[in-house]
């Protein structure tokens, strides 16, 4: 049986930025196969300069990734993705403004062709907060930031620095668990948003790289306790994102994850070297705590 395909749900009110992200996301793909599933085309338009072919029920963007509508039925439309001839490497399924990401993902954990990799939900720096008061949308909107595992804010640019970090203040208690980035013009690394796929290469590739956010990889060749070092990472250091592999006293490996305070570890079949990637944004990550954890095997 092949690897679970990988999977990123990515949610948020209308007009929080969802589309700019994703376009981003297709732009940066630098020949990962990414598939976008939305409820229907007219709900995100892919930029013309990344289509090459247009049908009823799929687009194909440049670089093989592939865009189609699932309608009504999300379940089906995830096991026709994932019996596709080649497989997409990461699934992002883009809810409507007024989905509830938690339920999504609850979906995608039916299924034992996929793997949830997170909930990423999209917050607007300008209007979250009032969205959230809204005696129509506020419920909806509290609900989409509690299911977070990662919280972009947005449209960072259009409110003052002090408005921004009251706002970040304000999801931080929304939202303990969840990590939080900030975006100008969806300009989030792909590796934040989506994470590495196994056996990939685990450094931050350098046409990712941007200033906000650094990255560390530290090589782990002595045997851990996998769980116990995912929860270090989740727990703490500043971290926003952690993946890669590590190996147990019986000679097994296992694959590490965290985005924000949640963390995975399972065991890996597969020849990998043992080392993991950290995320963080640029200056806030515990680079000294991180060092003291892997026994300063960075770089």
């Amino acid at each position: 049986m092949s690897e679970p395909l990988a999977a990123t749900v990515i949610g948020g009110y209308l007009g929080a930025g969802k589309t700019t992200l994703v376009n981003q996301l297709l732009r940066h793909a630098d020949g990962q196969r990414l598939a976008i599933l939305v409820n229907e085309f007219g709900a995100l338009p892919i930029d013309e300069d990344l289509i090459e072919a247009e049908n009823d029920e799929l687009i194909s963007i440049a670089g093989g990734c592939i865009c189609c509508s699932f309608g009504s039925d999300l379940t089906a439309a995830l096991i026709d993705m994932a019996a596709r001839n080649p497989r997409p490497d990461h699934v992002i399924i883009e809810s409507s403004g007024v989905a509830m990401p938690a339920a999504i993902g609850a979906s995608i954990g039916l299924l034992n062709e996929y793997a949830l990799a997170s909930i990423v939900v999209l917050a607007d720096c300008e209007t979250v907060r009032q969205h959230a008061a809204d005696e129509y949308l506020g419920d909806t909107t509290l609900r989409q930031l509690h299911d977070a595992d990662l919280i972009v804010q947005t449209k960072v640019d259009l409110v003052s620095e002090s408005a921004c970090a009251e706002v970040d203040l304000w999801l931080a208690r929304i939202n303990p668990r969840a990590a939080r980035v900030q975006a100008e013009q969806g300009s989030v690394p792909n590796a934040v948003v989506l994470g590495q796929r196994e056996g990939a290469v685990l450094s931050l590739p350098a046409a990712h790289a941007d200033d906000a956010f650094e990255s560390r990889v530290f090589a782990v060749d002595r045997p851990v306790d996998p769980e116990l070092l995912a929860r270090q990472l989740a727990e703490g250091s500043g971290v926003v994102r952690a993946k890669g592999f590590v190996s147990t006293d019986d000679g097994r490996i296992w694959l590490i994850q965290t985005v924000g305070k949640r963390w995975r570890a399972t065991v890996y079949t597969g020849e990998v070297s043992t080392e993991i990637v950290c995320i963080g944004l640029r200056g806030l990550m515990d680079n000294v705590s991180l060092e003291k954890l892997f026994d300063g095997r960075g770089h």
